[in-house]
């Protein structure tokens, strides 16, 4: 074997997912059984589809489907932000402003969830929040942010940009490196202007990994950022913070219905796959880019 050394590099890497990835997919039948510790897996009795049809029917399931539905789309039509910045930050040049710029955008990504709920929190307080004071200084009344259900959707998602942002636009900046200069002077030469350049050079050269990306998202569209979910809802605003993996958790973790949870969390990972194939197939009709 010529390339021995690559197989090597890539064992690691393969290993990772055979032992943390594929080998739990044994546990995935618990969803089809009443699953009983004591019992074990082979043990636990088979109920076929009743935790699956128990979900579809409870009184819960629209709520949670809406709700998850509803930040998965509102994060994807935000989808373009980091695109835009890249563009931007590429026009900056090799100047200082944008290495600041870069490191500026790019610091909040290495907060941890936990830190940037506590911020969020802080911020918002409505009697001690930074927010609430400047609203009051121009004549408003205090807004309690973090117990409205109207106002948790906004907070998650545009919390969720501030920190992502920068590190989400290193990929598009890399892809704009490769765009070639001489082709870019060319174009100064014949008269087009910085957006008609950004227009017909750099967006086509990145066209091809923002198709690719584009595709990986819908792979995860169900599965909203759980952790500062669950950091950030109450009791009062869970109207609009009830989402499947939350539910997931409460179900199988504080309430012990391990079968029901598993089907749930399949019936979610299901969504996904089918959402990943059908985009893939149609960025393949459409272009000539895609996974596969």
């Amino acid at each position: 074997m010529k390339s021995w050394q690559l197989y090597v590099f890539l064992l690691p890497a393969l290993t990772y997912f055979i032992i943390f990835h594929y080998i739990p997919m044994y546990g995935v039948q618990i969803a089809f059984k009443d699953f009983y510790a004591t019992m074990g897996i082979m043990g636990s009795p088979w109920v076929g589809f009743e935790h699956f049809e128990r979900f579809f029917n409870s009184y819960y399931f629209w709520r949670i489907l809406k709700n998850t539905l509803a930040l998965s789309i509102y994060q994807l039509c935000l989808f373009p932000l980091p695109i835009i910045f890249a563009l931007m930050l590429n026009e900056l040049g090799n100047g200082a402003f944008k290495k600041w710029s870069q490191t500026l955008t790019y610091a909040p990504h290495f907060i941890s969830v936990v830190v940037v709920v506590g911020m969020i929190i802080a911020f918002l307080d409505p009697t001690t929040g930074i927010v609430n004071h400047i609203i009051t200084q121009f004549g408003g009344e205090p807004v309690k942010f973090l117990t409205s259900p109207n106002w948790f959707r906004h907070i998650y998602i545009w919390s969720g940009q501030w920190q992502g942002l920068g590190w989400g636009t290193i990929i598009y900046l890399a892809a704009l490196a490769g765009v070639n200069p001489e082709l870019l002077e060319a174009a100064k030469v014949d008269g087009a202007t910085r957006f008609q350049r950004i227009i017909h050079i750099n967006i086509p050269t990145i066209l091809p990994t923002v198709i690719v990306l584009f595709i990986l998202n819908f792979g995860s569209f169900m599965s909203v950022g759980f952790e500062k979910v669950l950091l950030l809802q109450n009791t009062l605003n869970s109207e609009t913070s009830d989402i499947i993996q939350t539910f997931v958790y409460e179900s199988g973790l504080l309430k012990g219905q391990y079968s029901f949870a598993a089907a749930v969390g399949l019936f979610d990972s299901i969504i996904n796959i089918i959402l990943l194939i059908t985009v893939n197939h149609i960025a393949r009709k459409v272009s000539e880019n895609s996974l596969w």
